[in-house]
C-alpha cells in the first residue's frame, strides 16, 4: 500500500488548443478533487498548441503549487503535444508520477484520486483509465468499436484506453525516447510499457463546444495507433492474403475484393506511419516559442 506519510510530486500534463475556458474549469475541478489527497504536491504543465485565441488571465488554483504553459511556435496536434511534454518533463522536471489528460473535460478529474490510489497500491506498474462507458453519439461509438476490432485483428492488442493515465517516472523516461510516441501516445504506451494496471473510467462530456474530432481526424487517429505496430500488421496481413488466395481458387469475386481492401489498408498504415518522423521528434523542443510560469505570490 501507498505510504501516505511520504510526500510525492505529481505532475499533470494537459495539451490545449484554444480551449482556455475549458482549461480554467478543468483546473478548478482538479483543485477540488486533489484537496482531499494528502502528502502530494501537484504541479501542472500545459502545452499550448499554437492557439489562435489569446491566453486569458490564469489564476493558479490553491492546491496546485505551480503551473507552466509551453507555447508552441507551430500547431503540432494533440499526440505530438503529449510527446513533446513527456520529452520535456523527462529531461527538465523533478517528479514521481505523471498524469496525462485531455483539457476539454472528457477525462474526468474525479478519477484522478482513483488513478493515484491504484498506482500507489501497486507502485511497479503505471495505470491507464480503461474506458468502460462513453458519452459520444451512436455513430462515433460504432466507429470506435470498428477501430478496436481492426486494432485487435491486425496487432493482437486490446487498446481500450486513451491519453488518461498515471505514469511512473521511469516509464515516462522510457517513452520519451520512443519515436512512436510522436504518432500515438496510447499505442506507444501499449507497445513499450509491458505491464500496465487499469481503472474503470467513464468518459465525460466536453465542458464547452463541439468536439474537434472530425471523421478524417478520427480515421487518422485510429490508423496512427495501429501504425505503431506496423511490422505485426504487415505479417498478419501476409497470412490473411495467403488464406484469401486459397479461398479465391474456389470463390472468385469476394476474396479478390478483400485482397484489394487489405492491400489498401496496409498502404494507408504505411503512409500514416511516416508521421513517426525521427528528425522532428528529436528536435521537437526547437518548436517551443516561450514558457509562461505561474506560481503563488
Amino acid at each position: 500500500m501507498y505510504d501516505w506519510d511520504k510526500m510525492k510530486n505529481i505532475k499533470l500534463l494537459i495539451p490545449v488548443y484554444n480551449d482556455w475556458e475549458s482549461l480554467k474549469k478543468l483546473l478548478d475541478n482538479i483543485n477540488n478533487v486533489i484537496s482531499s489527497i494528502k502528502n502530494c504536491n501537484f504541479s501542472c504543465l500545459i502545452i499550448n498548441d499554437c492557439s489562435n485565441i489569446k491566453i486569458p488571465k490564469i489564476q493558479i488554483p490553491s492546491n496546485i503549487s505551480s503551473l507552466n504553459i509551453i507555447n508552441m511556435s507551430k500547431n503540432k496536434g494533440h499526440a505530438r503535444c503529449n510527446a513533446l511534454g513527456i520529452k520535456y518533463l523527462a529531461k527538465n522536471e523533478n517528479f514521481d508520477y505523471l498524469i496525462v489528460m485531455d483539457g476539454d473535460g472528457e477525462d474526468r478529474p474525479e478519477e484522478i484520486k482513483t488513478l493515484i490510489e491504484k498506482i500507489f497500491s501497486e507502485p511497479t506498474k503505471s495505470v491507464v483509465a480503461k474506458r468502460v462507458k462513453r458519452s459520444e453519439g451512436f455513430f462515433f461509438q460504432l466507429l470506435y468499436q470498428i477501430h478496436k476490432f481492426l486494432t485487435f485483428v491486425f496487432t493482437g492488442q486490446n487498446i481500450n484506453f486513451g491519453n488518461y493515465s498515471c505514469l511512473k517516472k521511469n516509464d515516462v523516461k522510457i517513452l520519451s525516447g520512443k519515436i512512436s510516441l510522436w504518432s500515438s501516445f496510447s499505442g506507444s504506451l501499449k507497445k513499450h510499457i509491458l505491464e500496465l494496471n487499469s481503472i474503470d473510467s467513464i468518459r465525460g462530456t466536453r465542458f464547452y463546444g463541439p468536439s474537434k474530432m472530425s471523421l478524417i481526424n478520427l480515421i487518422i487517429h485510429s490508423f496512427s495507433i495501429i501504425a505503431v505496430f506496423k511490422t505485426t500488421v504487415f505479417l498478419r496481413s501476409v497470412i490473411l492474403l495467403i488464406i484469401l488466395f486459397y479461398v479465391s481458387l474456389k470463390i472468385n469475386l469476394i476474396p479478390l475484393i478483400f485482397q484489394i481492401l487489405l492491400v489498401t489498408f496496409n498502404l494507408a498504415i504505411y503512409l500514416v506511419s511516416l508521421r513517426e518522423n525521427k528528425e522532428e521528434f528529436l528536435n521537437s523542443e526547437r518548436d517551443i516559442k516561450s514558457i509562461n510560469t505561474y506560481t503563488h505570490e
